[in-house]
């Protein structure tokens, strides 16, 4: 997945949430969301479907949410390593919910973003 085609499922299919779409780096794309937190989105370009999706809110609520598929040896356990989701803490994670492919696992990853901000 290209930085060009995660930016269109930003303003394509998510304009609701999303307020604004920043490249802050070379490999990274950013979407500013409605309650002024963001989705950090980093897609290797050395090694294939290698990716995280980072939601902060630490500013807001203390929390954050990462979907991330680096094989991680502390999450070994869980059944869909290595992809696995840090719900409200670096420190913890559970089995992924989301789709493994890309862009599907943006898709996902995004709205669950959006089911949260709506509850």
């Amino acid at each position: 997945m290209t930085k060009e085609e995660a930016r269109s499922i930003g303003a394509d299919r998510f304009s609701d949430v999303v307020t604004e779409i920043l490249e802050p780096s070379l490999e990274k794309v950013r979407f500013l969301l409605q309650d002024q937190s963001f989705v950090d989105i980093r897609v290797s370009q050395k090694i294939k479907n290698r990716f995280d999706f980072h939601w902060e809110r630490r500013h807001i609520d203390g929390t954050i949410y990462r979907y991330d598929n680096f094989p991680d040896k502390k999450f070994k356990k869980l059944s869909t390593y290595p992809y696995h989701l840090h719900e409200k803490t670096d420190a913890s994670a559970r089995s992924s919910p989301f789709r493994t492919k890309l862009p599907h696992a943006l898709i996902d990853f995004m709205e669950f973003v959006r089911e949260k901000l709506k509850s």
